[in-house]
């Protein structure tokens, strides 16, 4: 009954579905998740932002929903998987280093591999790892790409414990806030969902939006320092071209005046030539 019953759930299970991991593995299924995405590069694709907010919605009294889970046993899930998973990831990276992701041929790891990079530039190791945490995509690749720059380990360590007790257990708790406030709030449940999915996807967009713009500035730069020195080197090239007419022009003038004054000149009279001077004979 029992073996029917575990199959039953796990092929009912949705991977991509916060309440069908819920309602199937409750905070196992939690710490599995959170584990996989921080920890592991296959895990990108987990639903881990709003699997938090909702296993934060279902741990409230006022829950319509016939699945209700324990506050303290999915803190301590939450807090336990993101942790460990960014440890692992950290040491793969360490053991892997740079190839392993560069051998990696999915698009949506490439571009969270981009973005943690400049993450890294931006920010420096501490902030970057905290805030990777709420990036979708980043937070599974900065990991292993900050082990394989060669971080320290104490470094990394204290940053992304900071980090990922922050985002695992401050996005639960507001789960938990709001449906303690909103009473039946998870009826709602699938538009809270898509609200979730499309803030934590806001980051992700406005890295876009100005990588893009910074890559059209800098394309446009240098488009018009092209077109400055093809316009500098024409304008040499018509000045070069207008002093050799010029200067032929003046050597030509001359030579034809010189010719005109010669032409325009009386004939020259010839000189009369000198007698030659008597002789005086002596009568001596």
């Amino acid at each position: 009954m029992l073996s029917q019953h575990g199959a039953h759930l796990v092929a009912a299970l949705n991977p991509l579905s916060s309440t069908s991991l819920l309602t199937s593995l409750g905070a196992l299924g939690v710490f599995l998740v959170l584990f996989a995405e921080t920890g592991l590069l296959i895990g990108f694709f987990l639903p881990g932002d709003s699997l938090l907010f909702t296993a934060g919605l279902l741990c409230t009294s006022t829950s319509t929903h016939h699945v209700h889970l324990s506050l303290p046993l999915v803190l301590l899930a939450a807090a336990a998987g993101a942790l460990l998973g960014a440890q692992t990831g950290f040491y793969i990276g360490r053991a892997g280093g740079r190839p392993l992701l560069e051998r990696n041929r999915n698009r949506y790891l490439r571009q969270g591999a981009q973005r943690a990079e400049v993450l890294l530039a931006r920010y420096g190791h501490g902030k970057a790892i905290v805030i990777g945490r709420f990036i979708p995509v980043v937070r599974t690749v900065l990991n292993p790409m900050v082990g394989a720059l060669d971080v320290p380990t104490r470094t990394f360590t204290i940053w992304q414990v900071v980090g990922g007790l922050i985002w695992s257990i401050g996005v639960t708790v507001a789960g938990y806030a709001l449906g303690s406030t909103i009473p039946s709030i998870d009826t709602y449940l699938l538009p809270i969902i898509a609200v979730i999915v499309i803030v934590s996807l806001i980051p992700i967009a406005l890295e876009l939006f100005r990588n893009r713009g910074a890559a059209r500035t800098s394309a446009t730069g240098d488009r018009t320092g092209a077109t400055g020195d093809r316009t500098g080197a024409a304008r040499d090239r018509n000045s070069a071209a207008g002093d050799r007419p010029r200067s032929g022009g003046r050597h030509a003038a001359t030579h034809a005046k010189r010719d005109a004054d010669q032409a325009q000149a009386p004939p020259a009279k010839p000189r009369p030539r000198a007698l030659p001077a008597p002789r005086l004979e002596s009568n001596v």
